[in-house]
């Protein structure tokens, strides 16, 4: 990895902040993997294991979400590239603070379907620790509820989650600019060797 800095600075991002990115998208990815397992499965014993593994991994996004937030808090993002467009700087932001509000939001609907089921089935993180029900209503219709909500707060953060990709994409084959880049912890080195062949490259006079 070419970015060795903690912190960020007005070009790049800083490794910790690349970690809670890839770390947290990798997770968000399983969790679409496991959702579409868990409710196709007629193993009964099967279904019971990929639930409890799908709400510890959804209490672990929520967990790193605040931990990000806290840390965005401290460490104010790269600015934006100089070829970036008002609405395009506007259509980033927007999708950068839908995908934060579904970090937090998609998780704790999942909590409250399992705090809402007259199932009251405990759930496990991991096996460790038991997870609390948050204090809601206790019905068919509570549980239905919640379940429709975290279904469609999950498809609508995977649009954005795949939008938000195939714009880094753009930036990145077809502007040539270091947004991709800087989240891949290489924009530090990259621009080092530009600025190096640069300096190579121009006449003698000019370097002096």
């Amino acid at each position: 990895m070419g970015c060795t800095m903690l912190r960020n600075d007005a070009q790049s991002y800083g490794v910790v902040t690349i970690l809670f990115h890839w770390i947290i998208a990798l997770i968000f990815i399983g969790q679409m993997l496991l959702g579409y397992l868990m409710v196709r499965t007629s193993d009964f014993a099967l279904q019971f294991n990929l639930f409890q593994w799908h709400k510890s991994f959804g209490f672990m996004i929520l967990a790193l979400s605040g931990l990000r937030v806290l840390w965005r808090m401290a460490n104010p993002r790269p600015r934006d590239p100089d070829g970036m467009g008002y609405l395009e700087r506007l259509a980033a932001h927007v999708a950068h603070g839908l995908l934060y509000l579904a970090l937090f939001l998609v998780p704790l609907t999942g909590w409250a379907i399992a705090s809402s089921s007259p199932l009251q089935i405990p759930t496990y993180a991991f096996n460790l620790i038991v997870i609390p029900p948050l204090p809601l209503a206790i019905s068919d219709q509570a549980e239905a509820f919640w379940t429709v909500s975290h279904a469609y707060l999950a498809y609508l953060s995977a649009f954005v989650a795949t939008a938000h990709m195939l714009a880094a994409l753009h930036h990145h084959f077809w502007k040539k600019d270091a947004v991709l880049l800087r989240m891949l912890g290489w924009y530090s080195t990259a621009h080092d060797r530009q600025h190096a062949e640069q300096l190579r490259s121009a006449p003698k006079d000019v370097q002096s």
